[in-house]
């Protein structure tokens, strides 16, 4: 009986651990609860000055950075789809970009773009699994190139935050390569699996030439979002030397990607205000300023809807065409002249 109910409490783990609206829901409460419990901490003044800090110039300087950001990822995308040998134009990956870089901030989760751009480019390209990899490699080389930017730029100008950070991201990376191991090791099924994916990698990276150009597209997008990020900290008066301001941006903007947030509120502004404090320019400085930051990101990615809505126009007349025009009622007159007469 006892070995029974432990099968069945292992079952039910496995199920809960694999359950996506699991997943979902863990995201949005600890996202919701870390910025309630910032807020609460620092008052509903920085929500506000942050909010406030919104004016034409910081929302256009915004939008040119987002649209300059959009471009370099969706050369980035194009460039590994094509080594992959998916053919992908770049003016369509920079719509698809758009699109998806909308519906990851406003859906939580954050990843449900890019697997509606993988699927789209898929559909269109028939090849589902290899757009699903580009997209996935695409997104894998974005983050390693901004992890490896960060350490650079904190091992310059963020002493104050070495200590934390890079204990931090050591245990994050040793618990990763202990994972692989372990499911190396279950399995020789897990193994192989496990190769066949590093040579996919090497497929879509495996050129000096392309690998070189990825990078320079993740630089691009990273400068765009730090830039972004100093413009929010001005904007809510904030006086930041550049060095420091680099290490703020990039300590915030490693916050922002920690999986557990809706729309990518929640652990940055925590994070945001632990590092502004830290630096001697008070958690609140910080809050505000990740706060007005994560207001222009959403206002920066309004083009995605642009192109959702219009995708689906274009979509909803290409059915309504496929249709062929609708027939015409007919009248049948009854011939009476031929009828018989009783």
């Amino acid at each position: 009986m006892a070995t029974r109910m432990t099968t069945i409490i292992r079952a039910r783990l496995r199920q809960a651990i694999r359950s996506s609206r699991l997943r979902l829901w863990i995201r949005l409460v600890v996202g919701v609860g870390v910025f309630i419990a910032v807020i609460a901490h620092v008052g509903t003044g920085p929500l506000l000055r942050g909010l406030l800090g919104l004016d034409g110039r910081t929302i256009g300087a915004a939008l040119l950075l987002a649209a300059v950001a959009t471009a370099a990822a969706a050369w980035r995308w194009r460039l590994i789809a094509t080594r992959l040998g998916v053919k992908l134009r770049w003016s369509t990956a920079i719509g698809m970009y758009y699109r998806s870089q909308f519906l990851n901030t406003v859906i939580p989760g954050g990843v449900v773009g890019d697997v509606h751009r993988a699927i789209a480019h898929g559909q269109g390209a028939e090849s589902i699994r290899q757009t699903s990899r580009a997209v996935a490699i695409e997104r894998t080389a974005g983050q390693v190139v901004q992890l490896a930017v960060a350490l650079t730029v904190l091992a310059w100008f963020g002493a104050e935050f070495e200590g934390y950070l890079l204990a931090t991201i050591a245990i994050g990376l040793g618990m990763i390569v202990v994972a692989l191991l372990v499911v190396a090791g279950a399995s020789v099924r897990a193994r192989e699996a496990l190769l066949h994916e590093a040579r996919e990698l090497r497929a879509g990276l495996g050129s000096v030439r392309v690998s070189a150009q990825v990078a320079v597209a993740s630089l691009i997008v990273i400068a765009c979002h730090v830039a972004t990020f100093t413009i929010a900290t001005a904007a809510v008066g904030e006086s930041v030397s550049a060095g420091r301001m680099l290490a703020l941006a990039f300590v915030v903007l490693l916050g922002a990607s920690i999986p557990l947030n809706i729309g990518g509120w929640g652990p940055r502004e925590g994070i945001a205000g632990w590092a502004f404090a830290l630096a001697g320019f008070g958690a609140a400085a910080g809050v505000a300023a990740s706060i007005l930051f994560g207001a222009l990101v959403i206002i920066s990615v309004i083009p995605g809807a642009i192109v959702m809505v219009a995708s689906s126009a274009r979509k909803g007349k290409a059915n309504y065409a496929a249709l062929g025009p609708a027939p015409l009622p007919v009248l049948v007159l009854a011939d009476r002249s031929q009828e018989k007469t009783p």
